[in-house]
């Protein structure tokens, strides 16, 4: 409720087997809630679930005050987070898809009458009309949507091209990812101590100890219970992850639910299908002495403790990264001729030189390769 702008007045928690179809709530709950609402002269209730339209409804007529869902509340915010095109274009789409589902009519007295011989009757409700509308609004927004994924990628076809490994950074909203990618690169991203501060994909390059270049992804933070509506509208963007070749999970080790958001972050990156890519997980916020010891995490390659926001840690962190893409690696020895002049510097651009030795022959190399350089490679290649 704080990152919405509202002011949480008083809670409730009633615990049920299920959750009631018509009112969410029992009614001698809502009877209570009504008492609640009164006492405090709130304006208004958020659920911490996502409601259907007639539990909307229903809740609605028997508390006499605004009703918002979970998913309402995190649409808002995004809704005033989106700067760029691409993240309005989004935010829009989830929207619309959400209120499409909701339309709710008033029946016939909303209907528009024909007018001449043979036009009169019911004609179009105002309910079909919106409906109609808003269904080629998210036909619009589609089209738009697949040119922002078309437009993504193509840039990731460059990127591949050039060989420059990618790192994504993934985790639970205000774990400090873009505090991270600030630290590392100047990025100049929005990082403030709030729930969905950035939502727009930040890409920079970054240095790693041996020289080697990688460009580290920023992308919007996972909360638990992400309405599916936005995973969805958010795909294009999300999917960024799903081409890295390292995600760095960022935990927000200061956090008493640490835990439970490392979970959320490893579901959410199951539905988008990354769940095979290599982690090394981030304890972010060292500096605020969380309690110990923190939780081990068996699908990590790697575990380090940072502090984004004083730089402690991040040289180690950089090494895990290093170390990790060099595992992906094979190490290859090579004569090249002296007329492959663009290779080897192809090479030096791509690949990791261990070792460079100038022979009457040609080029002596001793490279860290993937797979696309030792390709290449093979018809020079030495034992």
């Amino acid at each position: 409720m704080k990152t919405a702008g509202g002011t949480a007045v008083g809670r409730m928690i009633q615990r049920r087997e299920r959750v009631h179809p018509g009112h969410y709530l029992g009614k001698g709950k809502l009877e209570e809630l009504k008492v609640m609402i009164a006492a405090f002269d709130a304006t208004g209730i958020v659920c911490d679930d996502e409601l259907s339209p007639a539990q909307l409804k229903n809740i609605e007529q028997a508390l006499e005050t605004k009703v918002m869902d979970r998913t309402i509340v995190i649409l808002d915010i995004f809704a005033a987070r989106a700067l760029s095109g691409e993240g309005k274009i989004q935010v829009e789409l989830a929207q619309l898809k959400y209120r499409l589902s909701r339309l709710t009519g008033l029946g016939t007295s909303l209907s528009r009458l024909g007018g001449g011989i043979g036009t009169r009757g019911p004609g179009e409700k105002k309910l079909e009309t919106d409906r109609r509308h808003i269904k080629e609004r998210i036909a619009e927004l589609n089209r738009e949507a697949g040119e922002i994924r078309t437009h993504r990628e193509l840039l990731r076809a460059q990127r591949k091209k050039k060989g420059t490994p990618v790192v994504s950074l993934a985790g639970y909203t205000n774990a400090g990812k873009s505090t991270l990618i600030n630290t590392l690169t100047d990025a100049g991203v929005l990082a403030e101590n709030k729930l969905f501060a950035t939502l727009d994909t930040t890409t920079r390059q970054v240095k790693l100890p041996n020289g080697s270049e990688i460009l580290l992804t920023d992308t919007v933070g996972f909360i638990q219970k992400l309405p599916h509506h936005l995973v969805q509208a958010f795909r294009a963007t999300l999917e960024e992850m799903k081409y890295a070749d390292i995600l760095l999970h960022v935990v927000d080790a200061s956090n008493p639910e640490r835990e439970e958001q490392m979970r959320v972050v490893y579901q959410t990156l199951k539905e988008l299908g990354c769940e095979d890519t290599p982690v090394i997980t981030v304890y972010n916020k060292m500096d605020l002495r969380p309690e110990l010891p923190l939780p081990q995490d068996g699908q990590a390659r790697d575990m380090v403790r940072i502090s984004a926001a004083t730089g402690e840690g991040l040289d180690r962190l950089l090494e895990s990264v290093e170390r990790l893409l060099q595992s992906f690696r094979r190490t290859m020895r090579a004569l090249v001729p002296y007329t492959e002049g663009g290779l080897i510097g192809w090479l030096h651009g791509r690949c990791e030189i261990l070792q460079e030795e100038h022979t009457a022959d040609g080029v002596l190399l001793e490279a860290a390769v993937d797979e696309e350089a030792a390709n290449r490679l093979e018809k020079y290649r030495i034992e």
